[in-house]
Formats: structure tokens, sequence, C-alpha cells
């Protein structure tokens, strides 16, 4: 029973992925400090740090309104942080894969189309090719 259960713990990618999850929650702590502190300068321009009493024809949207500039800067703090120098080290580290010989089946499929071109093609519809 333990010795099964040891070998699920230490078995896959089980012990990468709660690293991750770890890096992840922390990242997503810096992330939303860098957002608070960017809503304080977009308060700044706005005059007010939180719009959660914004209203519009008197009707709350100021909720929607802070969660879609955090929205707006966690997709760009992911975007400018993560997936650009994700994608710029895998274009700089990834290696030329060699040229493979074609499939068998991408062979037999071009041997199939030749072998159709050569064949005789029918005559006019209404007459019997003998």
């Amino acid at each position: 029973m333990i010795h099964g259960f040891r070998d699920f713990v230490l078995k896959g990618n089980l012990v990468e992925l709660a690293v991750a999850f770890i890096m992840a929650t922390a990242f997503a702590t810096v992330v939303m400090a860098f957002t608070d502190v960017l809503m304080g300068f977009v308060g700044k321009l706005g005059g007010q740090p939180d719009f959660r009493n914004a209203t519009l024809l008197d009707v709350n949207v100021g909720v929607f309104v802070n969660a879609l500039i955090a929205f707006l800067i966690i997709a760009a703090v992911v975007y400018f942080f993560v997936v650009t120098p994700y994608e710029k080290a895998l274009t700089r580290f990834k290696k030329e894969e060699p040229v493979e010989a074609k499939a068998d089946e991408v062979l037999v499929l071009e041997e199939i189309r030749d072998l159709l071109a050569q064949r005789p093609t029918p005559g006019p519809p209404g007459t019997d090719a003998v």
C-alpha cells in the first residue's frame, strides 16, 4: 500500500506540476501587486484609485470597470513578461529539424496520382470507347 503511494507520487510529472503550481501562485501574487500599483496610476488619471462606486445611468458599473482594467493589465504582464520571452527563447534555441524522407503513405499517393495522370481520358459523353 505504501509502495503504491510512493510510486504514484514519484511517477510522471507530478513533482514538476507541483513546482509549476507553486511558481504560478507566486507569479500571480507578483502580477496582482503590479496590477494594484498600475490601478493606482489609472486612478490618479480618473480621479479615484478604485472604480467600485462608479455608476452609469444609476447602474453600478465600477466593479466591471475594475475587473476589466485588472484583466488588461494582467494580460499585458503575462504577454510581455512570459509569452514574448518564451517565444524568443524557443526560436533561438530550437534546433533545425532534419528533412525527413516522405512517409510511405505520401509516396503511395503520389504513385497513384502519377498512374491516374498517365491513364487515357475517356471520350465525350455518349460515345462508347472501345
